[in-house]
């Protein structure tokens, strides 16, 4: 049974109020419009509207709860989550490169597969990597007994494969010029270029007054 309250990101107490904010927030970061109609945001959108519609009325959501209820009564495992099988046909991967996963997961009543979200116990997804981080593209699948409240992740690492080493040379150039995500350490998301040369500043630096101090 899919829980609406987890799709928007609310407690089971929301007020109609938190209900209207969380569905804007999500619909706007979501929307296919503004984010290339990749799939993962047209199916995250769905879902987003579908679990709207079902608790911004009320008399909807009372028999929504009352299901909800029943569906967590019913399931009594309590034998802690697993994941059977956690496997992709490729671990090297070209950008755009079709990819095909598959999982089987038991005694969870939450799976998710990251980064795409909630998914059955069981089953299989195929999807192109549109991009890579670093050279690596990461899938985390999460199963969850919430009635234990314990989850087990296990990952898989997709590394990025170039068709030649001009392609790879381009490839790591714009890394270096692209702005980067601010860290404690890049507090102003500086590019990589940036970072490296004041990096070699420094040690230059470093090094004459080590000499300087010998002589």
């Amino acid at each position: 049974m899919k829980d609406y309250y987890y799709f928007l990101g609310i407690s089971q107490d929301a007020s109609e109020e938190d209900i209207k904010k969380a569905y804007r927030k999500l619909s706007l970061k979501y929307h296919p419009d503004k984010n290339e109609n990749d799939d993962f945001f047209a199916d995250r959108f769905r879902e987003i509207q579908e679990a709207y519609e079902m608790l911004s009325d009320p008399g909807r959501r009372r028999t929504y709860d009352q299901n909800l209820e029943n569906h967590q009564r019913s399931f009594r495992y309590t034998i802690p989550p697993a994941i059977k099988t956690f496997t992709a046909n490729k671990i090297h991967a070209k950008k755009g490169e079709e990819v095909i996963i598959s999982w089987q997961t038991s005694n969870a009543d939450v799976v998710k597969v990251l980064p795409f979200g909630l998914e059955k116990p069981y089953g299989e997804r195929i999807f192109k990597i549109t991009e890579f981080k670093d050279g690596k593209f990461q899938l985390l699948l999460h199963a969850t007994n919430t009635l234990l409240h314990k989850t087990v992740v296990q990952g898989i690492t997709i590394t990025e494969v170039f068709e030649n080493d001009a392609e790879k040379f381009k490839n790591n150039v714009e890394e270096m010029f692209k702005p980067q995500p601010r860290t404690v350490a890049n507090r102003y998301g500086q590019r990589k270029i940036v970072m490296l040369f004041w990096g070699i500043v420094i040690l230059a630096l470093a090094l004459y007054f080590l000499i300087k101090t010998l002589s």
